[in-house]
């Protein structure tokens, strides 16, 4: 028993790194993928350009070589060394899941028919009126699905983190298993489903709420 609560407690311990990496990587990547889905729709040819291609580049490269080239490449290339291997993680992880999400968010908007533009123009309305008033909430109802995919997967995606010797969970249940201890390895799928289904029930209220709004 008292090997179980400790085990747990370690754990735990490690569980919480996956917390932190997981809320900052939201806190963080929602707002700058929008900025990039505002990009990658800009009129602006070379800006249009280059926000895709750089949406491109990320979303072809596997998640695992960016925190590898984000933990070293600014070390090598410009004698700007990341020292602290949770701040490379964090960054690695908030550029890869902006420009996914820019591309949820951009689906979403592009679904909004023309005609609901229209309207607002002949109303008289701004574009930012028209944005925040009448497409801000279809579109809100229309990336939920898709969005909670996306933030679910990112919790499971937290334990590469340890590819760049970040102390995670999984991690934490490898020291055990480097003195024997092999169950705490298969015990650390219980922490990923308690949090994601919590997750899936909080995402399953929200799309409840939206579900009188019929746009």
């Amino acid at each position: 028993m008292s090997s179980f609560l400790s085990v747990s407690t370690e754990l735990l311990k490690g569980f919480g790194e996956n917390v932190k990496l997981f809320g900052l990587t939201l806190l963080f990547s929602l707002p700058l993928g929008l900025i990039i889905t505002f990009c990658s729709t800009s009129k602006f040819k070379p800006l249009k350009w280059l926000s895709k291609t750089f949406v491109w580049i990320i979303r072809g490269t596997p998640l695992m070589l960016q925190l590898f080239v984000v933990l070293y490449v600014p070390g090598l290339l410009f004698n700007f060394p990341i020292k602290v291997r949770f701040t490379a993680a964090l960054i690695a992880f908030v550029i890869n899941y902006s420009c996914y999400f820019s591309e949820i968010y951009r689906g979403g908007i592009e679904s909004i028919p023309k005609g609901q533009y229209e309207a607002g123009q002949v109303l008289g309305m701004t574009k930012l009126q028209i944005f925040f008033k009448v497409v801000l909430m279809q579109v809100v109802k229309r990336i939920i699905p898709p969005m909670s995919n996306e933030i679910i997967t990112l919790v499971k995606d937290t334990s590469l983190a340890r590819v760049i010797a970040v102390s995670e969970i999984i991690m934490a249940a490898d020291r055990f298993s480097a003195r024997g201890i092999i169950w705490p390895l298969f015990y650390t799928g219980v922490f990923f489903l308690l949090f994601n289904g919590l997750l899936t029930i909080i995402f399953g209220r929200i799309e409840k709420k939206l579900d009188y709004y019929r746009g």
